[in-house]
């Protein structure tokens, strides 16, 4: 109510000053027909200043603005990653029993255009992926993720996510699979409807996993090669990973 108040008593000054201005003009010049010529010349311009201004000044500056917030994003995607993701992708790895086609399509290369990686992230969102919450180590699971749990919480109040809906869903995803297995004080008892579920859990968090993983190395290769090329050769989906640069 007082920034509405306070925008009324701006406009209702503005409009006055402008008033006074063309009464002393019409005092000083006695030009009347002059200055109501010029006062409507004016006027009719309005529509295309605002054309101008709000279509593509603004836009202009709305564009670069998203650049730049995007690249703070990705900043904060490469952090997960780095402290949470690529280890991640690891341990929901063990919960397929038949992820071999998964795998093939995520050998990401130096070699990959950008046609490479949306074919692969099309290939990723409509793979099938089996996976059984009894073939891995839940227990396991359960310890890594919940040594993360207060990082995953500062990702999730950043206000910036919610500028990326891919991932702040990823982040949900996972801090859900948290908040499952955490619930759990044993995994030896629980009978199938739960196994299932929590395969349904996992399936969430790792088919969203690896999307992004691949969104995030395409925006490696084109804004930090040098990154990238670490990235690369520690792909936690290449059985022969390898730091060592090779020729």
């Amino acid at each position: 109510m007082k920034q509405f108040r306070w925008y009324l008593s701006l406009t209702a000054a503005l409009v006055g000053i402008s008033a006074l201005l063309y009464l002393l003009q019409i005092a000083v010049f006695h030009k009347t027909e002059d200055t109501f010529f010029y006062m409507l010349q004016d006027i009719a311009f309005v529509p295309v200043q605002v054309l101008l201004v709000t279509l593509f000044l603004n836009q202009l500056l709305t564009m670069r603005e998203k650049r730049v917030l995007l690249k703070k994003l990705n900043m904060l995607i490469g952090t997960f990653y780095i402290e949470v993701g690529t280890d991640l992708m690891k341990h929901l790895y063990r919960f397929g029993s038949d992820l071999s086609s998964v795998r093939a399509k995520m050998l990401v290369s130096g070699k990959w255009t950008e046609k490479d990686f949306m074919n692969a992230r099309i290939a990723l969102k409509n793979a099938h992926y089996d996976i059984d919450s009894r073939m891995g180590n839940l227990n396991e699971l359960r310890v890594f993720l919940s040594e993360k749990r207060t990082f995953l919480l500062s990702l999730l109040a950043n206000p910036n996510l919610l500028e990326h809906d891919a991932f702040t869903d990823l982040l949900w995803a996972v801090f859900h699979l948290v908040e499952e297995l955490a619930a759990r004080k044993d995994f030896t008892d629980l009978p199938k409807s739960d196994f299932d579920h929590l395969s349904g859990d996992i399936k969430r968090a790792y088919s969203q996993l690896l999307v992004e993983w691949l969104s995030y190395m395409r925006h490696l290769k084109e804004d930090y090669p040098y990154l990238f090329s670490l990235a690369v050769r520690m792909n936690p989906m290449d059985a022969d990973a390898n730091p060592v640069v090779r020729e």
